[in-house]
């Protein structure tokens, strides 16, 4: 189930996030990869765990666990993480865009919820999907001192900062040439400091290409993902030693 809910939101990566003008942003239809994922909760619902957990969501939140519970409940936990993880890597996102995306996570939510597990009592998962909503509407300058950002991985925060930059500041994916599922399984087997280190290669790269056209100026999102970036390699080297 997990795998064929993964390959569903792995096709936001196929979507138009760019679109520009009134139309795209009040258009009020789900994006096809959105509608698809909520048949597949939907069946996978009604065919299976209909069967296996408690019939009402009073027991579960009363306390009676069982092996599907929890098994559920780690799959509604890791269907909001991996969206909220590919929602950042999506580039460009336009105003219109950002709407739309906005629109999907309260679909998301509510076919999670509804069907799978009550998401308030996911914890951190679904702190993450109620931050990251209101993020990608603020001003990057905005950004940096957001309180959003402590419930929040903070490659989440790097991958949509490159939403927000130049062409020319490639994310590690599209440095490493990766499809977005390679990428995504690497991510998946690093830790926070090892994503960092990756995305901190693209910032050099970046600043060296910046210095031999000879400019002065970078874009508002260099400082700020160095600055964040740093901040993590500084916590690291104190929780090792």
């Amino acid at each position: 189930m997990i795998d064929r809910l993964e390959s569903c939101i792995l096709q936001i990566h196929e979507q138009n996030f760019s679109g520009l003008g009134m139309d795209a942003a009040m258009d009020n239809n789900s994006s096809p990869y959105m509608e698809e994922l909520q048949k597949c909760i939907l069946h996978f619902r009604s065919e299976f765990l209909s069967r296996l957990l408690p019939s009402s969501t009073n027991t579960l939140s009363a306390g009676t666990e069982n092996i599907c519970t929890r098994l559920v409940t780690s799959m509604a936990s890791r269907v909001l993480i991996f969206f909220i993880r590919h929602a950042s890597l999506v580039r460009p996102l336009s105003e219109s865009g950002k709407l739309r995306m906005a629109r999907d996570m309260a679909e998301l939510e509510l076919a999670v919820g509804q069907n799978l597990f009550p998401v308030e009592q996911l914890g951190a998962p679904y702190r993450a999907l109620r931050a990251f909503r209101p993020i990608i509407f603020l001003e990057t300058s905005q950004l940096g001192s957001s309180s959003l950002l402590q419930d929040l991985p903070l490659s989440v925060i790097l991958h949509h900062l490159y939403s927000r930059g130049p062409e020319e500041l490639q994310s590690p994916m599209q440095r490493n040439k990766l499809t977005p599922l390679q990428y995504s399984l690497w991510l998946d087997s690093q830790g926070e400091d090892q994503i960092w280190k990756g995305i901190k290669a693209t910032l050099d790269d970046y600043a060296a290409k910046v210095r031999v056209r000879g400019d002065k100026e970078f874009s508002p999102v260099y400082p700020l993902m160095l600055r964040l970036g740093s901040a993590l390699s500084e916590k690291t080297m104190l929780q090792k030693s």
